[in-house]
């Protein structure tokens, strides 16, 4: 009787644990789809400036990435590297710094994850295990990351969680997420369950070091997504209090990556402060070198826009996901509450509403029950949501780096997409840039955009300016200009030698077939190594 029950009691744990495995495995992969057509994706113009940059790689397979990661790209349905991972993969692995240019949708969360967890997984924790031992030892649960990934909105935070979920699957390596406008206990509860690579906002991170319960002193892996925004929207003291004024190793020890879809001069003269004989990497604009991305710019009277906006959907229809950015909070509001007295399902999601609001106005827009949402330009920041098919500026922006982040929410390379924006007298700023990219994407311009930015250049004390963009790049490396000279390079093998904090023991292991193993995350891993956890 003993021996059955005790069969029973192994069988039900048993079927408990295959469920429990298989809904992680349906939660995280069964709705990926990367949103990029791979086939249209190789006539995108990519350049690599800096000393002895890494050549780059054709297929995963180039590279060692190791059982787990390969494993995990399968199944996200990654069938071959995008341009920007084709370059930042073998730079990161070579221990290199790295500013990198490239919009929206075109595979960056995947260029510094992949590389960063295969390095964590083949080195392993290293000295960030027996401080976080020695703390819980003094009664302290304080937990050392070993890579930082930061970012300016909870949204986008959230969205690169997901992807580091996906690509420590079925590893020992444990993401966390930090965030302001959530439930700070939780955010505690669930560090204090072990954190080696932390997603985090800026001002939640500084939070979180005041109580004791981060610290940053292994952190050999800096990232900053959406840089130009972290450095240019009021973060940058954040930023320096975390990376200078704290425990964080030095520059040349630890790696640092920035990633953005602009970097105008000023931001990459900045970013110097935080990058040692970095490589630049720009990727291929939005349009161009193919006509995936319609632009259209309308000339639209304030009054007007309502009026205009409903023919657009109209003509749109009803199901396909539209995006419509506004400059304000109010105005937001505003425009959700008219459309759907309209008749439109929408939302919206702007800086004022709660963290849940926000989260449940992007899963209806994701889903398409709400397949029109309003957003301000700050919220939407980064926001990487497949298969919208029409962005439309009710309200332009003032800059024209702002422009490119938007009309980057459609389009994902090598699919069709709409951009339509409103223009009017008060958009008069822009113009010439405006005009420069469509001119540059091969778009149709309205003669009379022509002749006010040719009116705007000649009252403009800044004529005879370069243009902002050129060659299809949302920057160049301003280190070009001021040597006078090239040092780009694709050829040579060049890494710099660097200060680890870590072993060369590993987390992750063979077996990766094995999906029900011995350890909490699955896989099958050799007993005959260290057993960081001390299980």
């Amino acid at each position: 009787m003993c021996v059955l029950l005790d069969m029973l009691v192994l069988w039900t744990c048993m079927c408990y644990w295959t469920c429990m495995c298989f809904w992680t495995w349906y939660e995280l992969f069964s709705g990926s789809n990367t949103g990029i057509n791979f086939e249209k994706y190789d006539d995108i113009p990519v350049e690599a400036t800096g000393q002895n940059c890494p050549e780059h790689i054709h297929s995963f397979q180039d590279v060692d990435l190791g059982e787990i990661i390969m494993g995990n790209i399968c199944l996200s349905r990654y069938t071959r590297p995008t341009p920007v991972q084709k370059h930042a993969i073998p730079i990161v692995k070579s221990k290199r710094d790295l500013m990198a240019c490239a919009q929206t949708g075109s595979g960056k969360t995947a260029a510094f994850l992949l590389p960063i967890l295969s390095q964590i997984y083949s080195q392993g924790p290293g000295e960030a295990l027996n401080a976080t031992k020695d703390n819980v030892k003094l009664g302290c649960r304080k937990q050392f990351p070993i890579s930082l990934v930061l970012a300016p909105t909870r949204e986008l935070a959230l969205q690169i969680y997901d992807e580091a979920r996906k690509f420590s699957y079925r590893s020992r390596v444990r993401p966390c997420v930090v965030y302001g406008g959530a439930d700070i206990g939780q955010q505690i509860r669930d560090l204090d369950r072990g954190c080696h690579l932390l997603v985090a906002t800026p001002g939640r991170l500084v939070d979180m070091m005041e109580r004791g319960k981060l610290g940053l002193d292994y952190c050999g892996y800096l990232v900053l997504d959406e840089a130009d925004r972290m450095l240019d929207m009021g973060f940058e003291p954040q930023i320096r209090r975390i990376v200078e004024q704290d425990t964080m190793p030095p520059k040349g020890i630890r790696q640092t990556m920035m990633f953005s879809a602009t970097f105008p001069k000023e931001i990459q003269i900045l970013a110097r402060d935080f990058l040692e004989d970095y490589i630049f990497l720009a990727v291929g604009r939005v349009g161009s070198t193919s006509e995936n991305i319609t632009q259209k710019v309308v000339w639209v009277e304030d009054s007007d826009k309502r009026s205009f906006l409903l023919d657009l959907l109209s003509a749109t229809g009803k199901d396909s996901l539209t995006l419509v950015f506004v400059e304000t909070k109010k105005g937001a509001d505003a425009l959700e509450d008219f459309l759907y007295r309209e008749g439109y399902a929408c939302t919206s999601i702007h800086g004022d509403r709660s963290q849940r609001d926000r989260e449940e106005a992007l899963n209806q827009f994701r889903s398409g029950k709400c397949p029109i949402l309003v957003a301000t330009a700050v919220a939407a920041r980064g926001l990487d949501i497949s298969n919208v098919k029409h962005v439309i500026n009710f309200d332009l922006p003032s800059d024209i780096e702002e422009y490119v982040h938007r009309i980057g929410r459609t389009g994902r390379v090598g699919n069709l997409g709409l951009a339509t924006s409103f223009f009017n007298d008060k958009n008069g700023n822009i113009t010439k840039d405006l005009l420069d990219i469509l001119v540059e994407a091969k778009q149709e311009v309205p003669s009379w955009l022509e002749s006010l930015a040719y009116e705007h250049q000649h009252k403009s004390s800044n004529r005879g300016r370069s243009k902002r963009f050129s060659g299809g790049f949302g920057a160049r490396d301003y280190r070009q200009t001021a040597a006078g000279g090239n040092t780009s390079g694709f050829g040579g093998r060049g890494s710099r030698s660097q200060a680890g904090h870590g072993g060369n023991r590993g987390f992750g292991g063979g077996g990766f077939g094995n999906f029900y193993g011995s350890d909490s995350y699955g896989g099958n891993y050799s007993h005959s190594q260290v057993d960081w956890w001390g299980n």
